[in-house]
């Protein structure tokens, strides 16, 4: 199983590990698509603050993001599992995981990035600020730069087996699964079910998604489970209690869209 996770816009800070060594992360056949945008990113923040603060879409109580940029060359690095901080990782709370589940994580889960474009949670980085939203002035749309490295790297680390795909929208738009590892991905919605005046009503949830699904995964890992496709996904996650609906594509070739239900959130 291959579960796909959006990064977190806030992140750790601090530490005292070596620098970063782009050669030691995992997936190297996007090693050359990260220097281009690690490059572009370190020069635009070492110069005009404010260009680089319009490119990166941040605010005048942000500026210290720029300057953090601009030295991730020589910027302690962590363990991506550590550096990626929120209601998604909270709820997913790693450093809690016993042995056998922390192990499983580290096998399975790949957290998308503007920057790296993809990385385990073993892998050191610096801290960063680089949405899958920005533009460079000179690479262009982060997420049409990493369409083509993606393109082979990706289907490569899924192998044959399950692709749970919880991203954001920003971060799918550098991959989406084609042809035979389509049917194996399924992608997750997280719905709020209220009963008002007797009657049942469903709304998306937004920001708590990302703690619905920090918990699907955890209840994943901690069950030791390992489905091995779409259909086995949501009994495992029915087994473990959780409310899901799903229906399989028409198309074999298509990913499975499930439906988790949640009449709490928080």
């Amino acid at each position: 199983m291959l579960v796909l996770l959006p990064p977190s816009e806030g992140k750790a800070s601090g530490g005292s590990g070596a620098p970063l060594e782009l050669a030691g992360l995992s997936l190297p056949g996007l090693a050359a698509a990260r220097a281009a945008v690690l490059d572009e990113l370190v020069e635009l923040c070492a110069g005009d603050e404010l260009k680089a603060r319009e490119v990166l879409g941040l605010s005048e109580g942000l500026r210290a993001e720029v300057a953090k940029n601009a030295a991730l060359r020589t910027a302690p690095a962590r363990p991506a599992g550590e550096i990626y901080t929120g209601v998604l990782y909270d709820a997913l709370d790693l450093a809690g995981l016993p042995p056998a589940a922390r192990a499983a994580a580290e096998r399975s889960l790949l957290v998308f990035s503007g920057l790296w474009g993809a990385v385990r949670i073993t892998d050191a980085i610096p801290s960063y600020r680089c949405s899958m939203g920005v533009k460079l002035p000179g690479l262009g749309a982060l997420a049409a730069h990493w369409r083509g490295p993606m393109a082979t790297a990706l289907p490569e680390a899924a192998g044959d087996g399950l692709v749970l795909d919880l991203r954001s929208s920003a971060y799918a738009a550098a991959w989406k699964p084609k042809g035979e590892p389509a049917g194996r991905t399924a992608t997750v919605r997280v719905l709020h079910a209220q009963v008002v005046d007797g009657v049942e009503k469903r709304s998306v949830v937004s920001h708590f998604n990302k703690a619905t699904k920090g918990r699907l995964v955890r209840d994943l890992l901690l069950a030791g489970a390992a489905p091995r496709d779409p259909a086995e996904l949501v009994t495992a996650l029915r087994d473990l209690g959780h409310v899901v609906e799903a229906q399989p594509p028409a198309k074999p070739a298509k990913a499975w869209s499930l439906d988790v239900v949640v009449t709490r959130i928080h």
